[in-house]
């Protein structure tokens, strides 16, 4: 069930209904509004969220559509971000200053737990490793930034799931297939299901041998100043070294670099 949202109107610039030459600050307004939403909306609570004309918003849904930063729903009435925007989101993420502050934290992260820690986000149908800081261990998995990695069966996909929208984690589900990464991974919708509720009342993603056997993690989500999830921050560990429950005893440390890459991350929890 979408919860209800205020409207921006009071927090606009100047009125969307007037005859500002600013049209980029307008489709900047409505894509943040679809981002922030639980649930693809209509044109009608576009139009009541953002106090904007119908037709204003018409004109500007077709063409943020047609240029892939919008996509409807196969019910043709609703519509959410499309791939052009979340590879926006994405850039943002890897832009050199964000990572150059992002970094410091992780090293001092690592530095702290001893073992490897990730920062993640979700690129369409699978997790992509934004940048990461490895354990000085030997024994330790290497993965460059930039790799992908699948949904199902790591700890910030899961995580990633679990905080989606139940219509648009559908949509995606239905269309993952779930391979096997090891013997441990889940491959049954159901159980996936019944996991990611685990995952969604504890706010912590786990993955205990499912993307590589003998390696454990734990993902906690980074989240923007009204709680939407930006990005995730994972440490991951052999288990000849750590065991699950270990690594989830670092969740406090985990949560609280999260709070600080947050700030880093989100310009509204900067200003706030």
């Amino acid at each position: 069930m979408e919860q209800i949202k205020p409207k921006l109107a009071e927090e606009l610039p100047e009125p969307l209904n007037g005859e500002s030459p600013d049209r980029s600050l307008r489709a900047l307004l409505l894509l943040e509004v679809l981002a922030k939403a639980d649930a693809p909306l209509s044109l009608a609570q576009l139009c009541d969220r953002l106090a904007a004309p119908k037709a204003t918003l018409l004109r500007m849904l077709v063409a943020l559509e047609r240029l892939g930063f919008l996509l409807r729903e196969v019910d043709e009435k609703t519509y959410l971000l499309g791939p052009r925007a979340n590879r926006l989101g994405l850039s943002l993420l890897r832009n050199p200053v964000v990572l150059q502050r992002s970094r410091l934290i992780l090293q001092t992260l690592v530095r702290q737990l001893g073992e490897t820690c990730n920062l993640t986000a979700l690129d369409g149908d699978s997790v992509i490793y934004v940048d990461r800081v490895e354990t000085h261990e030997p024994l330790r998995l290497h993965v460059e930034p930039g790799t992908h990695v699948p949904l199902h069966c790591t700890a910030s996909g899961k995580l990633f799931l679990a905080e989606m929208p139940a219509d648009r984690r559908s949509d995606i589900l239905k269309q993952l297939e779930l391979t096997p990464s090891s013997d441990r991974s889940i491959t049954d919708y159901d159980l996936l299901e019944s996991e990611l509720e685990r995952i969604r009342a504890r706010g912590v993603g786990i993955d205990s041998e499912e993307f590589v056997r003998g390696m454990v993690a734990v993902a906690v989500p980074i989240r923007a100043a009204d709680g939407q999830c930006l990005a995730a921050l994972a440490c991951h560990a052999p288990t000849a070294r750590k065991s699950l429950n270990e690594l989830i005893e670092y969740i406090p440390q985990l949560q609280a670099a999260a709070a600080q890459l947050a700030l880093s991350l989100d310009l509204d929890a900067c200003r706030g």
